[in-house]
């Protein structure tokens, strides 16, 4: 915490002027025998111990106290001015804690309290204020304290309260009103600060929604695709109007998207699209050709208008607010009592301030605006110009907004765009569909032949292994052979492939196929459904599990059985 100082000086001060103090004074120890009265104390935190740094630093090795020199002080005057005249009783409660003063309500402090944090102390406000000072208050700064100007209800309360209680001490937010209104004219200051400030960027509000609009008309009139478009537009309006229109008003451009034709849906933006596409091919999406006018569409121009008058009335408001600066100061410097606080203003306030300049800035800013007010005039009027030239009637002129106007071509540019890249997709899209066909090779193709004979397909192996005649035909002694009696096979896949596939005609022979099906490890067989097992009756599946069969009159396997072979090539079938 920084220190903090007890005791009250007395009233009656001497006339002597104080001393100049360049560095902390130090305590004086008793044992010099030149204190003997009592003396106000500082309330400081004293460093003990001073030992020096642990390591060599940037700074050094030593403390910054280490390198000070010593400094000699007339002790006796030191003592003069700082001498305690008060008793010990008055000296015990002057340095106890007291309860501030507060008269304001308990919003009207928050609010205070919460700009004083970001605001410098509150003793440093007024030479800020006198001199304009940016560096130690901001724009927001300003705007801060504007909210915070004292009222005279709420200065004479707290003079009041103080006068009531002189020894006590003003809470932060009585003491920072009680500050500023100490300063005359304070709500004129800070408002010919803040227009000072701020010409810069009301004058930029103007500015720039003009040139969007004056570089709007230039980008839509040198646009060769825009003439496209209208050249386009009516002749299919003159053709489905049966009529010989020389031209239509552009705010119809945005319902090209509304309307659609009778046989294939599409927008009729679709077939203007295709219409430019054709004939024009170097022709551009137009909406990167009229980049201004989008940022002109989110302009509002009466607001501009508005914002424009605004401007020279708060010029003209300076210049008074100006000379009643001047005359304040000129009062303050009449009398020889006044004389000294007039200087001590003045020296808040040097040459080279903001407030010195006030009028130089002022009289720059009336030229300014005389030159934006040409400006506003020209642009405005070439708008109507601009709307005459695309046929509009004068009329129609007066009741067009440049806002609505932009904003309708500049929506429909959006619009465009977006149809033709979907256009262009679509036919990229299609090329590359072509393209495709023509490289992928037909089976009966000299390509596909080649790959076909050159990867056969498994389906063509195991058909190749079924189709080996008997004679060379063998029985594989590697696999088991649980010999069982027909009445035990008597299960799911017996009853449904005997009567769908009219097996009863081969009961003169003894064969069995390996049947490959996908079944989780130990799975009965009466799982399957019946659709299953007809599937698996006509073909052969490639998979990793082997179900074995077998129909009368002899059985090699049992229907439960599962065999799990390495690949396919090792499915067979045996005749006897």
């Amino acid at each position: 915490m920084p220190p903090r100082t007890s005791g009250t000086p007395s009233s009656s001060s001497p006339t002597s002027p104080p001393p100049s103090l360049a560095s902390p004074l130090p305590s004086a120890s008793p044992k010099d025998g030149t204190v003997k009265s009592r003396t106000l104390k500082l309330h400081w935190r004293e460093l003990q111990n001073l030992a020096p740094l642990p390591r060599m630093t940037r700074f050094g090795t030593q403390t910054i106290w280490a390198g000070l020199e010593p400094v000699n002080l007339d002790k006796n005057h030191l003592e003069y001015l700082f001498k305690s005249k008060a008793n010990s009783s008055s000296l015990n409660i002057v340095s106890g804690r007291q309860p501030s003063i507060s008269v304001l309500g308990v919003k009207r402090s928050n609010i205070i309290t919460i700009a004083l944090s970001s605001l410098p102390p509150p003793r440093l406000l007024p030479p800020a204020i006198y001199s304009m000072d940016s560096c130690v208050l901001e724009r927001e700064d300003i705007q801060r304290l504007q909210a915070l100007i004292p009222t005279e209800e709420e200065l004479c309360l707290i003079k009041e309260a103080k006068a009531q209680n002189p020894n006590a001490s003003l809470a932060p937010a009585e003491l920072c009103l009680l500050t500023l209104g100490e300063i005359p004219h304070l709500s004129t200051r800070l408002q010919l600060w803040a227009f000072a400030l701020d010409y810069d960027s009301l004058e930029r509000e103007i500015a720039e929604p003009l040139f969007h609009l004056k570089l709007g008309m230039e980008q839509l009139a040198a646009s060769q695709t825009f003439k496209y478009i209208l050249a386009t537009v009516l002749a299919i309006g003159n053709f489905l109007n049966g009529c010989k229109a020389r031209g239509f008003e552009l705010s119809y451009l945005g319902k090209l998207s509304q309307v659609r034709d009778t046989h294939t849906r599409q927008p009729l933006l679709h077939h203007v699209c295709v219409l430019l596409l054709q004939l024009y091919p170097e022709s551009s999406d137009l909406y990167s050709d009229i980049t201004a006018v989008t940022k002109a569409g989110k302009c509002d121009y009466c607001q501009v208008q508005s914002n424009f008058t605004q401007l020279e009335s708060l010029c003209k408001a300076s210049w008074e607010q100006v000379k009643l600066l001047n005359k304040a100061d000129e009062k303050r410097k009449g009398g020889k009592g006044e004389r000294m606080k007039g200087i001590g203003d003045e020296a808040l306030a040097p040459d080279g301030s903001l407030r010195h300049r006030l009028p130089k800035i002022l009289k720059e800013c009336e030229e300014r605006l005389k030159v934006l007010r040409a400006v506003h005039r020209r642009v405005i009027n070439r708008f109507h110009s601009f709307l005459l030239f695309l046929g509009y009637s004068r009329a129609m002129v007066r009741d067009t907004k440049p806002e609505d106007f932009c904003k309708t071509i500049s929506n429909f540019s959006l619009e465009y765009r977006t149809m033709q890249q979907t256009i262009l997709l679509q036919r990229e899209r299609e090329r590359e569909r072509q393209k495709n066909a023509t490289e992928s090779p037909g089976p009966n193709t000299p390509v596909g032949k080649r790959k076909n004979q050159q990867t056969p397909s498994k389906q063509g192996r195991l058909e190749e292994v079924l189709r080996t005649p008997e004679s060379m035909s063998r029985l594989d002694v590697t696999l088991p052979r649980n010999r069982k009696r027909m009445a035990d096979l008597q299960g799911t896949l017996y009853n449904t492939l005997i009567p769908k596939y009219n097996l009863n005609s081969l009961s003169g022979q003894t064969f069995f196929v390996y049947i490959c099906i996908s079944l989780p490890p130990n799975s009965p067989f009466e799982c399957l459904p019946n659709s299953e097992v007809s599937r698996l009756a006509s073909m052969i599946v490639t998979c990793h599990k082997l179900i074995l069969f077998c129909l009368p009159h002899r059985c090699i396997f049992s229907e439960n059985e599962v065999v799990t072979l390495p690949t396919y090539a090792e499915a067979m079938c045996d005749c006897y």
